[in-house]
C-alpha cells in the first residue's frame, strides 16, 4: 500500500546575502523521496556554522561531511563499491618520489562546486596553503609540520613537497571516517580570517547542497543537485533519495520507536536492547547482520583512554594497575549484552586485522610478564572471548557458534585476567597507600578519577564506563562517571578529562597499514595542556620508542610487510607501557528500515559501511532505490 504521509518540517529560508539561515515557513517535504538519518551528534548548538575546518560547536554528521564536501581519496573500511580503496577528487593514486619527500597527485576534471565553479588544483593549493598559515585550524598540524611547499603546475596537478620522509602524507586526504576536505577558493579567499568564516551556507562539492535546517540544531536537511552528475559520486549512477534529513531523533527508547513507525529510516546506533526489540518487532527493519550479533564491527577501538599529561597516569604501573581491576566478561556483558568483540592489543579485532596482528601477537602475548617487583606475573588469559560465549550459550543456545575460529571472530581471543593482589603491589611500587579501605596518592590526595561517557546517546560506551568506574570504585578509589551529553569531543579534545570512554585508534579496516591513526600519535603533534589536541592521539601520550617506529613507517611503503611488521612493534609497545586500556571493536547496532528505501549495505552487499555519520555514506546514496509499493 502506498504511503502517502509527508514530513512536515518547520525549515529555514536561505538568506545568502548574509550567509545565514532565518526561520522560515512549514515544507513539506515528499516522504518517499525523503530519506531520514539520525544525526548522532544530536542537537548542534551552533548550527549556522558549517566551517568544518575551523573547530566552533558546529555538526559534521548533519550530512556536511557525508554530502556535501570531497577530497582526494577514501578507503572503505568493507569491500567498498568498486574494492577499498577509490580515487575521488583524485584521478589515481598518490605518487610518490623515491625517498617519500614529494607527492604528486592527479585531479579529475569536470568536477563542479554546487555553485557552478569548476574544481581544480588551485582549490586543493589553498586549502593546504590556508592550513600552513594558520594556526588552529583542524589540519594545521600536520599541515606545517610536513609541507615544505605545495604548488599547482597544471589545473589537475597538485606537487607537494615534503619536509622530510613520509610515505603515508596522503592519508590527511584519504576518508577513512573523514579527511582534510578541500576548501572552495572562491568562497574562503575573500571571507577573511578562515578561524571565523562560518562558511553558511556552505558551497558543495559532493551531490548534495543545503536545503534547510532548524536555526536550534534539531535538524539538517539536504537535497540533491540538479547537476550531481558534475560530482564524484556520478562514476556509480544517481542518487536515488531527492532529499536526505538529519535530525535529533532523542533518546534510545525514542529512536526505536521512530523507526516502527517508518519515521526514521537509518539509526546511527541503538542500545542492544532496542536492536533486540526491532529484531522481533519491526519486520521491516535489517542490520549489518541478519541474526546474532547483528551490529557492524568498526574498524575502531573503543578504550580507556587516560589523560597522559596528568602526572597521575604518567607512571606505566598505575595504568597497568588499573587495567588489571578490570572485568572484560563483565564490561562485554554490561556494554553489549555480549554481542561484544574484545581485543587485548591496541589494534581492531575487525577487518584484515586479526590475521595480520591478532593472532600472529597471541604466542607473545601468552608470555608476556609484569615484574611488580615482588613477583612474575603473567596476565594474558587467551580464553577470555570463549568463557564470554559461554556464558551467552545457555540463553542464546545456537545462535552462539561452537568452532573456536568462529568464536574468536566473534567475541575475540584473549584479555588481562583480573587480579587485585598485582594491581595492589604496582601501587605500592608506584607512592600509592591506602588507607582504611581508601586509596591515597603519592602526595596524601585521594586518588580520585572521573571517566568521561557520552550518556544516553551511546549508552554502549557508557554503560563500559560505569563498569570500570564500578571495579575501581570496589577496589579503594574514588571513581565515578561524569556524562558529557553533548560535549564529549570537546571534552576529549581539549583533554578536559582524568579517563574517558572513547576511541584515539582507527584504522582502515580493509588494509593492514595502521598509518591512519598512527602517524598523528607522533610527539610532534601532542598540544599544550588544556590547548586543543590535533587528531587523534587523545591521551596525549608521547614515547621515544613510538616517535622512533613511526619514522620508520614513514619511510617504507604504504602497502609493504615491512608496515604490518612495524605495526607489531607498535602493538607490543602498547601493552608494555598500557596508555590506553584496550577494550573491543566498536560494534555498531545501526538499523535501517526498508519501508521507503531498499539497497542498504549489509554483510550479505557490504559494498560500503552502513554506519551513516562515516563520510562512505555518499557510497550508499547511489544504491539505494525507491521501495516499491
Amino acid at each position: 500500500m502506498r504511503c502517502a504521509r509527508t514530513i512536515a518540517l518547520t525549515v529555514s529560508t536561505l538568506a545568502v546575502a548574509t550567509s545565514a539561515f532565518a526561520q522560515g515557513s512549514i515544507s513539506n517535504l515528499p516522504r518517499e523521496e525523503t530519506l531520514i538519518v539520525e544525526n548522532p551528534e544530536g542537537t548542534i548548538k551552533n548550527a549556522s556554522w558549517f566551517n568544518y575546518w575551523s573547530v566552533n560547536a558546529g555538526g559534521r554528521s548533519t550530512g556536511l561531511q557525508q554530502l556535501c564536501l570531497d577530497t582526494l581519496w577514501y578507503v572503505d573500511p568493507d569491500h567498498g563499491i568498486d574494492g577499498p580503496w577509490d580515487n575521488s577528487l583524485a584521478s589515481e593514486r598518490p605518487s610518490y618520489n623515491e625517498d617519500f619527500t614529494e607527492m604528486t597527485v592527479k585531479l579529475r576534471d569536470g568536477i563542479t562546486w554546487s555553485d557552478g565553479t569548476p574544481f581544480t588544483a588551485d582549490d586543493v593549493v589553498f586549502t593546504v596553503q590556508t592550513h600552513m598559515d594558520t594556526n588552529g585550524l583542524y589540519w594545521s598540524a600536520p599541515m606545517q609540520l610536513n609541507v615544505e611547499e605545495v604548488t599547482a603546475t597544471d589545473p589537475q596537478t597538485v606537487v607537494f613537497k615534503l619536509k622530510k620522509p613520509n610515505s603515508r602524507f596522503h592519508l590527511n586526504f584519504t576518508v577513512r571516517w573523514n579527511a582534510m576536505w578541500i576548501m572552495p577558493k572562491h568562497v574562503f579567499e575573500p571571507a577573511g580570517d578562515p578561524l571565523k568564516f562560518a562558511f553558511s551556507p556552505p558551497v558543495c562539492l559532493g551531490p548534495y547542497t543545503l536545503h534547510s535546517f532548524d536555526p536550534n540544531g534539531k535538524w539538517f536537511i539536504w537535497a540533491k543537485r540538479d547537476d550531481w552528475q558534475n560530482t564524484t559520486v556520478a562514476r556509480f549512477g544517481e542518487p536515488g533519495p531527492t532529499y536526505v534529513a538529519y535530525e535529533d531523533p532523542g533518546p534510545p527508547d525514542k529512536r526505536v520507536i521512530a523507526q516502527m513507525n517508518h519515521q526514521l529510516d537509518i539509526i546511527h546506533d541503538v542500545a542492544p536492547e532496542g536492536m533486540f526489540t526491532l529484531a522481533k518487532q519491526s519486520p521491516s527493519s535489517v542490520a549489518w547482520f541478519d541474526g546474532f550479533p547483528y551490529a557492524h564491527p568498526d574498524p575502531t577501538l573503543p578504550a580507556l583512554i587516560f589523560n597522559d599529561q596528568k602526572e597521575i597516569f604518567q607512571n606505566r604501573d598505575v595504568r597497568w594497575a588499573l587495567a588489571l581491576l578490570i572485568d572484560i566478561k563483565a564490561v562485554a556483558m554490561a556494554s553489549y549484552r555480549g554481542a561484544a568483540t574484545i581485543s587485548a592489543i591496541a589494534v581492531p579485532p575487525t577487518g584484515t586485522h586479526p590475521q595480520d596482528y591478532h593472532a600472529p601477537l597471541e604466542s607473545w602475548l601468552e608470555e608476556f610478564t609484569i615484574d611488580t617487583g615482588k613477583q612474575q606475573y603473567k596476565p594474558y588469559d587467551a580464553s577470555m572471548g570463549q568463557q564470554i560465549a559461554d556464558m551467552l550459550r545457555p540463553t542464546l543456545g545456537e545462535a552462539i557458534p561452537e568452532d573456536p575460529e568462529q568464536i574468536g571472530a566473534a567475541f575475540g581471543l584473549g584479555w588481562w585476567k583480573p587480579n587485585p593482589e598485582v594491581a595492589t603491589e604496582l601501587l605500592e611500587r608506584a607512592g600509592f597507600k591506602k588507607e582504611g579501605g581508601s586509596w591515597m596518592t603519592p602526595d596524601g590526595e585521594p586518588f580520585h578519577i572521573r571517566i568521561v561517557v557520552e550518556g544516553e546517546k551511546r549508552p554502549v560506551m557508557t554503560r563500559a564506563g560505569t563498569m570500570i568506574a564500578q571495579a575501581w570504585k570496589q577496589f579503594g578509589i574514588d571513581a565515578q562517571t561524569s556524562v558529557a551529553e553533548g560535549t564529549l569531543v570537546q571534552r576529549r579534545n581539549t583533554g578536559d578529562f582524568d579517563a574517558i570512554i572513547s576511541w584515539s585508534v582507527e584504522t582502515l579496516g580493509g588494509l593492514p597499514d595502521l598509518a591512519f591513526f598512527l602517524d598523528s600519535w607522533h610527539s610532534e603533534f601532542i598540544a599544550d595542556a588544556g590547548s586543543p589536541q590535533p587528531p587523534r592521539n587523545w591521551q596525549r601520550w608521547s614515547s621515544p620508542e613510538l616517535d622512533a617506529l613511526i619514522e620508520k613507517i614513514r619511510k617504507v611503503a604504504f602497502d609493504s610487510e615491512d608496515s604490518i611488521e612495524l605495526g607489531r612493534e607498535y602493538a607490543k609497545l602498547m601493552v608494555e607501557e598500557m596508555p590506553i586500556i584496550p577494550l573491543m571493536a566498536y560494534n555498531v547496532f545501526t538499523v535501517m528500515d526498508t519501508t521507503y528505501w531498499t539497497g542498504y549495505p549489509t554483510a550479505e552487499n557490504p559494498y560500503t559501511n552502513p554506519v551513516p555519520n562515516w563520510a562512505n555514506t555518499k557510497y550508499m546514496m547511489v544504491k539505494l532505490k525507491p521501495a516499491q509499493k
